[in-house]
């Protein structure tokens, strides 16, 4: 491996940055170039794929997500069998680019969350528990397979300083956007939706980040539903432009405590996963909605609560210039349409824009948030997560 004061002295790194978000459709891998640390991070995206999970596999991520289905044997098995699969896309990203695992620096993973138990974010919730946060896919066994150095576990230091744990892209957000002439949101739509805010010339401290709500959570679980398994996303949005929102049930959903709560606030599928999507399901069946109509329905609220959020939280204080936009909503036409049609003062657009894959924004800024560690850079910011502190974030495992 190389040793830690060649990759310091470096002046450019390649790093694979690895994600897996709450969607559970799959492996981001991006091999990144980074060019200094700190402000002064420069970014370029030499290669990205997604590997969709084996058959099987999502089903058995779910499963650990709930308390009943959680067994301990499982998420033991499963820790060191994602940590395998991530090293195979790692594996397979530098074989489509052409590269050797020896001409990459650094693997920065995210893993796998299976559970989150943020700091007061719902107020249905015990509040005895103690905050805390888990990501499977063991990083010993993506070091050990590929022989590459490897950072991961990112989100507990943040949480052990009292944080959320969460949104930890608002850091590099912020090296990557930061902005003298205009205010820029990022907008993440994944499984959960969440927005950085950075506003104009602002500092490290004026960040202001949060999860708004639910994403494609929701939609994705109740197409899948309806077409019996046959379909797992609304591709496009087509499904809800056909169909017809249902506004009532919309409001009656708005009241969830969540929504209400102030930023920095995290979220997941604890709270908005496949029982809260059911029972929205249900509830559109008895206003005797089709198919389409419950779709576009829980498209809507989607939308809504980004909407709803940026008028809250947001606009008073910091009104938003640009909107760019990534995740997998971005590519949901009828999600796209409504926000620039809720936000008719702000340019919504895709972060493809900017020059950023939409595709491949989350595992960049895990790449990005391993440099960081590597130099002794702290790579949370207390504004965004409300941790007390800033912290350097991960845990270093050698091949």
């Amino acid at each position: 491996m190389k040793e830690f004061y060649e990759l310091l002295t470096k002046d450019k790194k390649q790093i694979i940055g690895l994600m897996s978000g709450t969607s559970v459709d799959g492996i981001d891998a991006a091999i990144v170039e980074i060019t200094g640390h700190g402000l002064e991070t420069e970014v370029d995206l030499i290669a990205f794929e997604t590997f969709p999970f084996p058959s099987g596999v999502p089903h058995r991520i779910l499963a650990l997500c709930q308390p009943d289905t959680g067994h301990v044997d499982n998420i033991c098995e499963m820790n060191f069998y994602i940590g395998h699969l991530f090293a195979e896309a790692a594996k397979h990203v530098l074989e489509k680019s052409g590269m050797r695992a020896n001409d990459i620096d650094l693997i920065s993973s995210h893993g796998q969350t299976i559970h989150h138990l943020p700091k007061d974010a719902n107020t249905d919730c015990n509040t005895s528990r103690y905050p805390s946060t888990l990501q499977i896919g063991e990083p010993a066994v993506i070091a050990h397979e590929t022989g590459i150095p490897t950072i991961a576990d990112f989100r507990v230091a943040d949480m052990a300083a009292g944080g959320q744990g969460a949104p930890l892209v608002s850091y590099p957000d912020y090296l990557l956007f930061h902005n003298s002439e205009k205010t820029v949101g990022l907008l993440n739509i994944g499984g959960i939706s969440n927005l950085t805010v950075l506003p104009v010339n602002g500092a490290f401290d004026s960040v202001c980040a949060a999860d708004t709500g639910p994403g494609n959570m929701c939609i994705d679980a109740v197409v899948s539903e309806i077409t019996e398994g046959g379909e797992h996303y609304d591709k496009d949005g087509v499904r809800a432009a056909q169909g017809t929102a249902h506004h009532p049930l919309i409001n009656e959903w708005l009241k969830h405590p969540f929504f209400h709560l102030s930023p920095p606030k995290t979220t997941g599928r604890e709270m908005f996963g496949h029982t809260y999507a059911m029972e929205c399901l249900a509830a559109c069946r008895e206003h005797k909605l089709s198919d389409n109509d419950c779709i576009a329905t829980l498209t809507e609220l989607t939308v809504q609560t980004i909407a709803d959020y940026i008028a809250r939280f947001i606009t008073g204080q910091n009104p938003i210039d640009t909107l760019y936009v990534s995740g997998g909503g971005v590519h949901n036409q009828t999600i796209m349409r409504r926000l620039s049609e809720l936000l008719a003062n702000t340019a919504v657009e895709p972060v493809d824009n900017s020059g950023i894959s939409a595709d491949a924004k989350e595992a960049i800024a895990f790449a990005i948030l391993a440099n960081e560690t590597l130099h002794g850079n702290a790579g949370n910011l207390p504004s965004a997560t409300g941790a007390s502190v800033r912290k350097i974030l991960g845990k270093f495992v050698c091949p």
